[in-house]
This record gives C-alpha cells, structure tokens and sequence, in this order.
C-alpha cells in the first residue's frame, strides 16, 4: 500500500482576488529553496485514521492554528513515488505570523553524529493563485487549479 498523505488547501477573497495559505517547509534542505518548495499544510496518515481528520490534525500541528468549516475534497494527487495526497479546500483565515510549528530531529550536520532541532514549516503565507502556482510543488498544482475551477463556477 502506498503511503498516504493529508492537507488542506485554506482560501480566502481579498480585494477580489483568490488567495490561497501555503507553508514552507522547515529544516536545513529547504532554508535557501523558495519556488517550487511550498506545499499545502499536509502530512501522513494510518489507514486506521479519518483522511480529513488526519488533515485537520496535520494543519493544525503545522502552523499551530485550528481550521474547520465546508470542506471540499480535491482529486487526490499521486506522487512520482507512489505517495497518494488527498486534500480539501476551506474557506478561512489562518494568520502567518502565528504559526508555531511542531518540531522534527535529525543529525545535522551530516555525518557529525549531532542531533538537531528543526520546525516542521518555517513560514507561512498567503499567495495569490498566479504567484501559488510558482511556489507550490509542481506535483500540487492541480490543488490550485481544481479549486480555481470550483470557484469560477459558483
């Protein structure tokens, strides 16, 4: 079974304008990457587990902030390695400046025998969906684009 992971892709209208609330990822591989490196608030889960629950959970371990309204599933996503992405889109107001992230351990630098510390998501932000597109993996776009998709036709 392939591993499974779960997110949620929050949105907002601003002056108009789609915006969507994209993390980016925390740790050393990813201090000086920006386009192409953002993701949705997402992680694994147990088969045993709710899929939207496990996102619910992900997205609030991820930026500290709780997230609840109408969600609506996106077409799941599969990864070149076989990893499946189910998410949900949400209206809602997540604030950048208040993500507190959980924490992962590692051994930095490489090889040293060290263990270090790093934050899950290091930031936040929300992003129009032209620039979303540029800063989101390439493998989540269709997240963007089925969404623009659902909203154009309401």
């Amino acid at each position: 079974m392939p591993k499974q992971s779960a997110g949620i892709l929050v949105y907002r209208t601003l002056n108009n304008l789609v915006q969507v609330f994209l993390v980016h990822p925390g740790g050393p591989f990813f201090r000086n990457k920006d386009n192409g490196n953002w993701s949705v608030p997402k992680g694994e889960y147990d088969t045993s587990e709710d899929p939207l629950k496990a996102a619910q959970r992900e997205f609030e371990e991820e930026t500290g902030q709780t997230i609840d309204g109408d969600f609506i599933t996106l077409q799941p996503i599969k990864y070149k390695s076989g990893k499946i992405v189910n998410a949900w889109a949400v209206e809602g107001k997540p604030e950048p400046g208040l993500v507190k992230s959980n924490f992962f351990e590692m051994e930095w630098p490489p090889r040293s025998g060290k263990m270090a510390s790093f934050p899950e998501v290091d930031r936040a932000e929300w992003f129009d969906l032209k620039m979303a597109r540029q800063k989101i993996l390439p493998a989540q776009i269709p997240f963007i684009d089925e969404l623009e998709q659902l909203l154009s036709a309401s």
